[in-house]
């Protein structure tokens, strides 16, 4: 069984104050064309399909336009969607009994009632049954319902919980779709500045976990890599949506699933964007003669001594999609030191209190605002001696 592994789409997002539709639809039709010539028998995606949960209209409708044309390029393939932590999950679900009669099989939200478990499509081919589990976006506070008399505090505890309700044939070939942050034995996953993270690590999440199945279909990290030594991949993002990301070369994954027991074949498609996105860095004349990047979305990093005669104004003369323009010389060195050394005292301090609120779902009390600072500060007095 052949199948696509797409996730963290984020129609609708903006690279800084530019709308990527335009970069997204062209994307999309490399996918498409993709579809046309593999004939895959399903395709996945992971979560993140909207950038807002409340949608743009163009965005709802750019989605709309290609799970249309999808269905007419592969009219006997499931889609399967999950949602992400971006997605409102009951907007994604809109329609779902309709759109399951055409193939498409969406779960926005995680099981919530006693009664419910996660979602699963069963498709046959030649070498017998893959079962498919939808596991959207989970976090705590979701299950609270489900589990009135149990306390879940941690994301890992969420998804390790739904799991172990499942009934998993482990003779059938299980594939699993998640958007969620695992891990490896500790080893975490190669991020970038696009994604959200949680305070202390609560959202982290062990592969162990992942064990009865073949495959692992994931969501929520922006660069396309494997996780641990199972079958656990990220397919990444379809664009470069952070400055972080220039060097990343973007992809999705085409997945053939041979019989029980034997390796997934995994290959990556690689995605050519409408714009490329460019970090130049130099004096003010060096960056100017790179005018092949007019086109590409740049970040641009001046490094003269002396300020130029209006660098903006020069730059936006020869490229159309300028990010953002920094510098980086000695006297803007010497200000941030100066910055660092005032504020390196207090930024720990804050985010010693912002670990808390999130691990104690509260602020801290007067009281415990005092022993905390009390404490921070015979560290700094220890620390200097």
């Amino acid at each position: 069984m052949k199948f696509f592994h797409l996730s963290d789409l984020h129609i609708g997002k903006h690279l800084f104050y530019y709308s990527l539709l335009e970069d997204q639809k062209y994307v999309f039709h490399q996918i498409l064309e993709a579809a046309k010539e593999e004939q895959p028998d399903a395709v996945l995606l992971c979560g993140d399909i909207y950038d807002k949960t409340i949608p743009s209209a163009e965005a709802v409708s750019l989605f709309d336009w290609f799970l249309t044309e999808l269905k007419e390029t592969l009219p006997k393939a499931l889609i399967l969607i999950i949602a992400g932590n971006h997605d409102s999950g009951e907007r994604l679900e809109f329609a779902r009994e309709l759109l399951e009669k055409e193939g498409v099989f969406i779960a926005g939200l995680p099981p919530r009632e006693a009664d419910e478990k996660i979602r699963k499509v069963t498709m046959t081919d030649p070498a017998g049954e893959v079962c498919f589990y939808l596991l959207p976006f989970t976090k705590p506070s979701h299950l609270r319902k489900k589990y009135e008399e149990e306390k879940i505090d941690s994301y890992e505890e969420a998804v390790k919980k739904l799991l172990e309700e499942e009934e998993i044939d482990t003779t059938k070939r299980n594939v699993l779709l998640s958007h969620q942050f695992y891990l490896s034995g500790g080893s975490e996953p190669l991020t970038c500045d696009s994604e959200i993270r949680m305070a202390g690590g609560i959202d982290e999440i062990d592969t162990r976990l992942l064990e009865d199945f073949d495959y692992v279909a994931l969501g929520h990290i922006h660069r396309a890599q494997r996780i641990g030594k199972r079958q656990c991949y990220y397919s990444g993002t379809p664009l470069k949506y952070s400055v972080s990301e220039a060097s990343h070369e973007k992809s999705f994954q085409i997945v053939e699933l041979g019989e029980k027991g034997q390796e997934p074949l995994v290959r990556k498609k690689q995605l050519k964007p409408l714009r490329e996105l460019c970090v130049l860095r130099g004096t003010l004349q060096e960056v100017l003669e790179q005018r092949e990047h007019a086109k590409d979305f740049v970040s641009i990093t001046l490094t003269d001594e002396e300020e130029p005669y209006m660098p903006k104004e020069q730059l936006e003369l020869v490229f159309d999609h300028i990010l953002e323009i920094r510098i980086d010389n000695e006297r803007t060195r010497r200000i941030l030191d100066l910055y660092e050394e005032e504020e390196e005292t207090e930024s720990l301090f804050e985010s010693f209190a912002s670990f808390f609120e999130t691990v104690q779902g509260r602020s801290m009390n007067e009281a415990e605002q005092e022993a905390a600072q009390d404490a921070w500060n015979e560290i700094i007095e220890g620390g200097a001696e």
